[in-house]
C-alpha cells in the first residue's frame, strides 16, 4: 500500500477530512475524493495499475469498462502517460460523464449494460486490443484504492467505522484492508442502494447471488451480481452492507450541498445516506464521499426536493 501511495504521488490528490454536522448520533466526518482532479477516487487505482505495467504493454494503449469515474481515471493516467485508451461504457451513462471522459482524448464505445456487465464479470472484450484495467477488481486498482484507507487512519486515529459506497467492491475492500493492517478493531461497512445491492444479498445467501437491477441517479454503485474475483476478499474484510433508498441518498445530496458546500453524485452521498439511516455502534465515523460528477440538471432537481 505504501508502494501504491509513492506510484500515485504528484497525480492523486491526498483529500482532505472534514466534520459533517448534521445532527446524526454519530460524530461524522467526510473523506472528500469529490476534490481529486477528475472528481473521484478513481484516479487513485487506475494511476496505480497503469504505473505497474510494463513499458510494452503500455505502449499498447489500455482500455476499461466503465460507468465515467474509472473512465476518466484511466483517460487522465492515459493521456498523462501518452498512450492510446478506449472506453466501453453502458447507455445510460449521463452525458456529463461521457463528455469528461472525450476532452480527456479517450474514444468512448456505448454498448447494452448487459453487454457492458459481460466485460466486467469476463475481464475484457473479446477483438479490443491494450491492456484491460478493471474498475475494481485488479489487485493494483485495489491497492490503489487502499490508499485512502491510510490517509484516513492518519488523519483521525481514533476513527470507529468508515462507510464506504459499493459498487464493484475495490474501493470498499482495498480502504477495509488498509484500515485493518493499522486498526484492526475498525469495522468497514459496504453502503448499497436498494435498487441495486448485490452485495447484501450475497452475504445473506452466503455465496454471490445475482439481483435485479433497477437504473437510477444512482449511477455509479450496484449491479447484477458480485464478481467472484472480489467476494471472497470484500466477504472476509467488510463488516456488513448497509443499504439505503433512492430518496435517502438524494436528501444526502442535498444536504452535503446545503450544510458542507460539497457537490456529491449519489453514489458518493451513499455513506453520508447510510450514516443517517443505520446507527452502526460507533463514536467517530468516516463517511467516504467517493465522487462528485453528477449532471447539473439532475443536481439541480434534488436541491428542489425531487429525485431525477
Amino acid at each position: 500500500m505504501q508502494a501504491a501511495r509513492d506510484r500515485i504521488a504528484g497525480t492523486a490528490v491526498r483529500t482532505p477530512l472534514v466534520r459533517l454536522h448534521a445532527g446524526a448520533g454519530a460524530e461524522v466526518h467526510l473523506k472528500l475524493e469529490t476534490l481529486q482532479p477528475i472528481g473521484s477516487f478513481k484516479i487513485r487505482g487506475a494511476v496505480n495499475a497503469m504505473r505497474m505495467l510494463p513499458p510494452d504493454r503500455l505502449a499498447r494503449g489500455v482500455y476499461t469498462a466503465s460507468a465515467g469515474n474509472m473512465a476518466q481515471g484511466v483517460a487522465w493516467a492515459a493521456r498523462e502517460l501518452g498512450v492510446p485508451c478506449r472506453v466501453i461504457a453502458p447507455d445510460h451513462v449521463p452525458q456529463t460523464k461521457l463528455d469528461a471522459i472525450e476532452r480527456l482524448g479517450a474514444v468512448v464505445v456505448r454498448v447494452p449494460f448487459a453487454e457492458w456487465w459481460r466485460a466486467l464479470t469476463e475481464f475484457g472484450v473479446p477483438g479490443e486490443t491494450g491492456t484491460f484495467i478493471h474498475p475494481g477488481a485488479d489487485p493494483a486498482v485495489v491497492a490503489g484504492n487502499a490508499t485512502i484507507g491510510l490517509e484516513i487512519v492518519e488523519d483521525l486515529p481514533d476513527v470507529d467505522a468508515v462507510l464506504v459506497p459499493y459498487g464493484s467492491g475495490g474501493l470498499a475492500s482495498g480502504i477495509a484492508c488498509a484500515v485493518h493492517a493499522l486498526r484492526p478493531g475498525v469495522r468497514v461497512f459496504a453502503c448499497e442502494v436498494e435498487t441495486a445491492a448485490p452485495f447484501s444479498a450475497s452475504l445473506a445467501a452466503g455465496r454471490p447471488v445475482a439481483v435485479e437491477y433497477v437504473p437510477t441517479f444512482v449511477d455509479g454503485i450496484g449491479g447484477k451480481g458480485v464478481l467472484d474475483r472480489i467476494w471472497p476478499l470484500a466477504r472476509e474484510v467488510l463488516a456488513g452492507s448497509l443499504v439505503v433508498t433512492v430518496r435517502q441518498i438524494a436528501d444526502a445530496v442535498r444536504l452535503l450541498s446545503e450544510r458542507a458546500r460539497v457537490v456529491a453524485e449519489g453514489a458518493g452521498a451513499a455513506s453520508v445516506a447510510a450514516a443517517l439511516a443505520h446507527d452502526v455502534g460507533a463514536k467517530r465515523v468516516v463517511c467516504v464521499v467517493s465522487g462528485g460528477n453528477i449532471d447539473s440538471a439532475k443536481l439541480a432537481t434534488i436541491l428542489t426536493g425531487a429525485i431525477p
